[in-house]
């Protein structure tokens, strides 16, 4: 039974607010006003350290992901209406609350990305695999078979971080939002703790499991929200469905077009493109599918003969990204309609624009992401900044590492403001934020500290933490100023 008033509700964790317009626009504004929002103009959508403010970066992606998510809801209550099924779903009171909450997810879902871009993420956990985690060793090196399992589970935890885990660590710890449940279960992409194994391919909810969603620390809370919400385990916020769906078909012409801005590619090595890969998508999957090409062809052609050379680029991806959307908002949303259910549920294994791998609306955005993939994610320019981007964040972490050294005892001092043995240690606290110290101050007050061996371990997580909260919570800007002030660069 889809009733959606199971989902989108007022609890939330502190001061609930009973009336539901209310509440929505509450969240709206705790979104839109927190810092870690607006640090999103100065971090890398595709291109790092990017001064051409006319090049995305994920604070204006997110703006585009914003709409496109406004516009898939909107479009799925209007058929639901068609239908005379509103009060079917019970959601005759609900319908702001359906758009403002898929909305406002798919604004705030990039608020966990590090700085320099996914690769960052990489860099991050090769340094923690690599480096980091010497240092629980060598400070704890004989653990109790009791406690073993738990190192374990740390390490394995510390060692994943991904973007949408951390949102949710912003969301609860880091900026305490205190959002309502049904808009943190929005921004909860993936459902499996980054503690956990990764799902075998035989898991009914591989795909929903496939990377984290959120950390050990968060792990409660997450439990709290989904009990709220009657979301069962492994299972996802159906409105989650469709703030992935937007950012999925924003990708596909943004960082295109941000790639003829810098000069990747022209106009015609995109139409080129865009013919070659349409033959090769064909041949793999024997079809002669047209969509692209008809939709190309057309706007390509109205661009040459309607605009001066550098205006033509303009015309032909406004048109064709306006009619693009336009068509995969459509089939995105009877999409989530055919599938209400398990949407509903959570428990729909894939994602909307997954569906059918065969169909004209998929090949189409096979065609852009070979693209982008051969043309874009693997450009020279691009790959070196990545690199620059890898360099600057081991840097900085190699700067914090003293922390990470420390015994438990020695670590408290410092956040206590007391002296120890270790000068440079001293000078490196007091960089760090106060928010996020306070984030570490709050878990490490609430560890049982009668088993010595368990606290250690937990207070070196929390630590570790608190280092990565820092440094991937910096802007590309402030990371490269961060670098250079501390190498002496």
């Amino acid at each position: 039974m889809i009733d959606y008033t199971k989902k989108l509700n007022t609890s939330r964790e502190i001061y609930p607010i009973d009336d539901i317009e209310i509440s929505v626009e509450s969240d709206r504004g705790r979104i839109i006003s927190t810092p870690a929002f607006r640090r999103l103009q100065k971090r890398t959508q595709v291109f790092p350290l990017e001064l051409n403010a006319a090049v995305r970066s994920r604070l204006t992606h997110s703006i585009e992901v914003q709409q496109n998510s406004r516009y898939i809801a909107r479009t799925i209550l209007d058929k639901i209406k068609k239908e005379n099924k509103i009060k079917t779903y019970h959601l005759e009171d609900l319908e702001n609350a359906f758009i403002s909450t898929a909305e406002m997810s798919s604004l705030v879902h990039d608020i966990g990305n590090p700085p320099f871009g996914h690769f960052a993420e990489l860099s991050i956990n090769d340094w923690m695999k690599n480096i980091g985690v010497k240092c629980l060793d060598k400070l704890y090196e004989n653990i109790s078979e009791k406690n073993s399992n738990l190192k374990q589970m740390l390490v394995a935890d510390i060692t994943n971080f991904d973007g949408n885990a951390q949102a949710i660590r912003i969301i609860k710890y880091l900026q305490r939002l205190n959002l309502s449940y049904s808009q943190t279960a929005s921004v909860l992409k993936y459902t499996r703790g980054a503690f956990e194994k990764k799902p075998e391919s035989n898991d009914k909810l591989n795909y929903l499991k496939k990377k984290p969603g959120f950390y050990y620390s968060e792990k409660e809370f997450v439990k709290k929200v989904c009990d709220a919400l009657e979301i069962k385990q492994g299972c996802r916020f159906p409105l989650t469905y469709i703030m992935e769906a937007a950012d999925d078909i924003s990708y596909l012409t943004a960082d295109i077009e941000d790639a003829v801005d810098k000069g990747v590619f022209t106009l015609d090595d995109l139409y080129r493109y865009i013919n070659e890969e349409c033959k090769k998508v064909n041949e793999k999957y024997k079809k002669d599918e047209t969509f692209l090409l008809d939709l190309i062809n057309k706007y390509y052609k109205k661009a040459k003969e309607q605009e001066e050379e550098p205006y033509q680029f303009n015309l032909f991806l406004t048109l064709t990204r306006a009619n693009l959307i336009n068509y995969l908002v459509k089939y995105v949303a009877d999409v989530y309609l055919q599938n209400h259910q398990e949407i509903f549920d959570g428990s729909f294994n894939k994602a909307l624009l997954d569906f059918d791998k065969a169909n004209k609306y998929s090949l189409a955005i096979e065609v852009l992401q070979n693209i982008s993939i051969k043309y874009i994610y693997n450009n020279r320019e691009k790959q070196a900044l990545e690199l620059k981007g890898h360099t600057i964040l081991h840097g900085l972490l190699n700067c914090y590492k003293p922390l990470l050294e420390l015994s438990s005892c020695d670590f408290k001092k410092l956040v206590l403001k007391q002296k120890i043995d270790c000068f440079v240690s001293s000078r490196l606290i007091g960089r760090l934020s106060s928010k996020h110290i306070v984030a570490y101050s709050k878990a490490i007050e609430e560890l049982n500290s009668e088993d010595k061996q368990r606290y250690n371990l937990l207070e070196w997580y929390y630590r570790a933490r608190l280092i990565i909260d820092y440094v991937s919570g910096m802007t590309d800007d402030f990371a490269l100023d961060e670098y250079k002030t501390l190498t002496a660069s």
